[in-house]
């Protein structure tokens, strides 16, 4: 029998969802914001082309306004929330995915938003990938702290190039030269 090894963070194709949380049009002024909706739209184009799931959230819409068209998330229903997690607002699609193992995390605010629906995450016993380059705050203490409060709850700090290489795994994937020219593309 084999030894239970550690928990390494790799990340699969057929066992991933892509979370895109609160890139709205009220939070434009966040530090970082154009290139976090950059790389998010990288994410969710290279998740289109994995058949990744992805599930889209905003934070209060009828306040902070609909999410910004430059995500490019064009099919997918916004999921209105009040909450400071995404999981309240996704539970359904979390348990109609029993094969679910990674969660890739996107989005506004680190400290609040991200935050705790990484813990969320982590509570159902779900491996978290923060995606750093895609997440950000109105200030960069709130932003730091929050992403070392979530690698000592157990989460993977990753980058988004880090994690779309995982999820292709081979430059022989029949997608990969696609794939490629999507993460050459400026954030």
């Amino acid at each position: 029998m084999a030894a239970v090894g550690p928990n390494l963070g790799r990340v699969l194709p057929g066992s991933s969802i892509l979370f895109l949380c609160d890139m709205q049009e009220k939070f434009r002024h966040v530090a970082y914001f154009p290139q976090i909706v950059s790389v998010a739209a990288r994410m969710l184009k290279v998740a289109r082309l994995l058949e990744v799931p992805a599930v889209l959230t905003e934070q209060y819409p009828t306040g902070l306004g609909p999410t910004v068209p430059e995500l490019g998330a064009g099919g997918l229903r916004p999921m209105a929330k009040t909450c400071f997690s995404m999981v309240p607002a996704v539970q359904q699609e979390l348990d109609n995915r029993p094969q679910l193992r990674s969660v890739l995390l996107c989005g506004i605010e680190a400290h609040a938003c991200i935050l705790n629906t990484a813990l969320d995450l982590l509570d159902r016993g779900l491996q978290v990938h923060v995606v750093v380059d895609a997440c950000s705050s109105r200030n960069q203490v709130d932003r730091l702290v929050a992403l070392a409060r979530m690698r000592q709850s157990g989460a993977f700090l990753s980058t988004s190039e880090g994690l779309i290489l995982q999820l292709v795994g081979d430059a022989a994937h029949p997608r990969f030269k696609e794939i490629q020219k999507i993460i050459k593309e400026p954030a």
